[in-house]
């Protein structure tokens, strides 16, 4: 028994040949390829290559070369039937079983493809041959579309009173054209209606290339009739497993990680006319899952860029919370949110292909945080509103089904949540203060304090503790070597007391030779000194105060670098910073 070879090559178009061997050999990218280490032989150099654009893996070292599905009979010891099997379990399809309704789907699938591909191609012709389809051609004139367009994307257009019908009739039967969904019965008029009579049409292809629905646009405004409609669903189109414009766009993979998910045809179009053609269209339902799921096969970041209006806002809203469901490590999507009243099409007509691309840049919003955004706007600053949009957030977080993802959303959406309500994250300590009146001298001390950042103070207390016990740090000068300041005078003021105390003689702090000024600012503002003062003191506790101050910088330093680590994974969302990230918060814990 032997597949249909369009199956096969569906399954070829679903798979990139990189991510069916990458779940066998770690691979790393070099140029347009992927090299790794030979699955058919011990080696320590990589000798291994895979190459998507050619749809196939070659291996130095044994020669052995082939495709997806060469791959895993070899690597799994699996027979082709049970590759193909496997592979088709992947690319999300049905397996072909070749019972009878196999045979029979096949057959009318046949029939499918080509009553389309004779009616696409019909009305295309038409379009640009026809005179007396002026107006069209005119309409795609004022929407700045030229024959280049036309023809990549084959357009097509439809006169109010058609009768391709008729013809179609004389080939097919009327069961399978009406199965189409390009006509319908009037029982009215006791006929088969074309479906997209008076309209521009836009074919929709499956993932191969294939013609299975089309889009249809009116070119007059009659608020009568819809802007636009679709094909119905049928046994072979559904609309939440397609997007326009995939089978071309996914051919850019190997050259571009992101991919722009927008509303429309025209913007599709618009968009490819000005340079830009990594770039599909959803058709007109909300965002799926298995649309997500699609394009995360072929590209790494996904920007969803609807139109500049309510409307396209509440779209966004809908795809994200439909869609954070499907993110994963090294995998991003992004919300790009134009201008008001403007759309995709029009903004780049408007302002061209860079504008567009450097717009993109600065103004995408990764998921979650458009996510926490929208919902924090809709928060009142009160207990019962603050519940509430806490559980919502829990909830979303909740939902997505990778667990490294999982777990740093729901830490994010809790740490900005924190930051609202800070009053609830104070020190159960509380330290009572007497109130009195400020002279005018306690009044400077405090505003020049209020310039100083709070590691600059931990450090003028270092530096203070060692001035003040320099003969006790003489003698054990390896307990401050290693300490990490972070601001460059109060560094200099360190190494310049180490380097003193390091010549054994007996100093005092008149002999460090340090400018009188920052002394004096050391002296002023170092917190440590109040303690000091007021405490009778031994080496113990001054060792003691050390350690202290020396936790406290470990601790600013780890909380930079916590810093730096989620503002990287808020755009790489990689499972290796999520660990460090995860290493560090516990570090900091533990310290």
């Amino acid at each position: 028994m032997k597949y249909p070879k369009e199956y096969l090559d569906e399954i070829k178009t679903r798979l990139k040949v990189s991510s069916v061997v990458s779940k066998v050999v770690a691979l790393k990218k070099r140029g347009k390829e992927f090299v790794g280490l030979s699955p058919f032989k011990n080696e320590k150099t990589p000798s291994f290559t895979v190459n998507d654009e050619k749809e196939f893996y070659h291996c130095f070292a044994t020669s052995e070369h082939g495709n997806i599905f060469d791959f895993v009979m070899k690597t799994q010891n699996l027979r082709f039937g049970e590759a193909v099997k496997y592979l088709a379990n992947i690319a999300g399809m049905q397996p072909y079983l070749f019972t009878k309704q196999d045979e029979e789907r096949e057959k009318k699938w046949k029939e499918y493809i080509s009553i389309y591909s004779k009616y696409v191609d019909f009305y295309h012709h038409e379009l640009l041959k026809n005179e007396q389809h002026s107006d069209a051609r005119e309409y795609l004139k004022n929407r700045s579309l030229s024959k280049n367009e036309v023809k990549k994307f084959k357009i097509g257009f439809i006169e109010k009173n058609p009768s391709f019908f008729e013809k179609l009739k004389q080939e097919f039967s009327e069961k399978i054209l009406l199965e189409s969904g390009l006509f319908y019965f009037d029982e009215k008029k006791n006929m088969c209606v074309e479906r997209f009579r008076g309209r521009l049409i836009f074919p929709i292809n499956n993932i191969s290339g294939q013609t299975i629905a089309l889009g249809g646009r009116i070119i007059e405004n009659l608020d009568y009739l819809a802007k636009y409609i679709n094909s119905p669903e049928t046994t072979f189109f559904k609309k939440g497993s397609n997007l326009y414009n995939l089978d071309l766009a996914r051919k850019l993979s190997n050259k571009l990680d992101h991919i722009f998910l927008v509303e429309g045809y025209m913007d599709v179009v618009g968009l490819s006319k000005n340079g830009i053609e990594n770039v599909v269209a959803n058709l007109g339902t909300s965002l799926t899952d298995k649309q997500i799921l699609t394009l995360s096969q072929f590209f790494d970041d996904i920007i969803i860029c609807f139109d500049g209006d309510e409307s396209g806002y509440k779209a966004a809203l809908r795809a994200a919370e439909n869609s954070i469901k499907e993110l994963r490590p090294e995998k991003q999507i992004s919300f790009l949110f134009l201008p008001n009243k403007e759309d995709p099409d029009s903004f780049v007509n408007k302002n061209g292909k860079d504008y567009f691309l450097d717009f993109t840049k600065k103004n995408k919003i990764l998921i979650h945080q458009f996510i926490f955004s929208h919902y924090k706007k809709q928060t009142d600053n009160d207990p019962s509103s603050m519940a509430i949009f806490e559980k919502k957030l829990r909830f979303i977080a909740n939902s997505i089904k990778d667990n490294y993802i999982k777990k740093y959303v729901l830490e994010y959406f809790l740490e900005k949540i924190a930051e609202l309500t800070p009053h609830l994250n104070l020190n159960q300590k509380k330290f009572f203060i007497k109130k009195v009146k400020s002279l005018e001298t306690t009044k400077k001390h405090f505003n020049d304090s209020q310039s100083l950042t709070g590691v600059e103070l931990k450090e003028f207390s270092l530096l203070y503790l060692i001035m003040n016990n320099l003969n006790l740090f003489q003698s054990n000068i390896y307990l401050i070597e290693d300490i990490k300041l972070f601001t460059e005078i109060n560094k200099k003021i360190l190494e310049a007391i180490i380097s003193k105390l390091k010549s054994r003689k007996k100093l005092s702090v008149k002999d460090l030779d340090l400018d009188q000024q920052l002394l004096d600012k050391i002296n002023k503002f170092a917190p440590i000194k109040y303690i000091l003062n007021n405490k009778s003191k031994n080496n113990h506790q001054i060792f003691e105060f050390l350690e202290d101050i020396k936790r406290d910088l470990v601790n600013y330093d780890l909380e930079f670098r916590i810093q730096e680590l989620e503002s990287k994974f808020s755009k790489d969302m990689s499972e290796t910073t999520f660990n460090e990230l995860k290493a560090l918060k516990k570090e900091k814990n533990i310290n």
